[in-house]
């Protein structure tokens, strides 16, 4: 028997995409969502660092507007990102599926792992990030970070008519219902599947996994990972960071 140990394969590497091409119009006009300012600072360039925290990421994709990519480029250029972190900025489509794939594409051949990360959430803890990552590799061709729900949740038969009442179907059971947070991570192969092969709009990366038939599996999500969508969330995320500051200097 030989004693010349084999050296362990190196880890697979991570690429996350964030897709930033959306208008935000829940957030009322101005600027594009991802390029409103928390705390001074645009949310993307949040975003940007929340994925480049951890080690495990070596190359962030940012998917701007199809008309804006160089404006999104200057941005980066112009904040303080990670050194030992590679930056991509790509021109994305009119859905965010056509962006992640947009995003998808220029990823070099060398990445097995591949995040998928709304702009829209900027204070991402890295803890969560690495859980995600570290479920992939562990074998899930498919992951998810979540929270159980704090509300009951009715299912019910939309009204014609915007404001009217609307009749209740079904309630749920809370107990197996969960708030799905981003990063999303994928084996990529599984993933360039899924975006080959499903043409329904869908709301996450996931779900087209999910029609492939494969299993998604869950990870505890964050409560600071909230997604920013109206203007009261604005006003909770400059509340985090300002409590981050506060304990660790952030």
């Amino acid at each position: 028997m030989s004693d010349v140990s084999r050296p362990s394969p190196a880890p697979a590497r991570t690429a996350a995409v964030i897709p930033a091409a959306g208008r935000g119009v829940r957030l009322g006009p101005g600027a594009p969502k991802a390029l409103r300012a928390l705390n001074g600072t645009p949310m993307l360039i949040h975003a940007v660092r929340a994925l480049a925290a951890s080690r495990a990421v070596s190359l962030v994709v940012v998917v701007a507007p199809p008309d804006g990519a160089g404006e999104v480029k200057s941005l980066l250029d112009a904040h303080a990102l990670p050194e030992r972190t590679d930056f991509l900025v790509v021109p994305g489509g009119e859905t965010r599926q056509e962006s992640v794939k947009a995003g998808l594409d220029a990823l070099p051949p060398d990445y097995d792992i591949v995040l998928v990360h709304d702009a829209a959430r900027p204070l991402v803890p890295v803890d969560t990030v690495d859980a995600v990552i570290e479920a992939v590799r562990d074998g899930a061709p498919a992951v998810v970070p979540a929270l159980p729900l704090t509300d009951t949740v009715k299912e019910v038969e939309p009204a014609a008519t915007p404001g009217d009442p609307e009749p209740v179907v079904a309630t749920p059971r809370r107990a197996r219902l969960r708030a799905v947070q981003t990063p999303q991570g994928f084996d990529r192969a599984t993933l360039i599947r899924a975006h080959a092969t499903v043409t329904d709009q869908v709301t996450d990366d996931a779900g087209m996994v999910e029609q492939l038939g494969l299993t998604v599996v869950v990870v505890p999500g964050h409560e600071e990972a909230f997604k920013v969508t109206r203007p009261l969330d604005l006003v909770l995320a400059e509340a985090v960071l300002a409590r981050r500051r506060a304990n660790d200097g952030f």
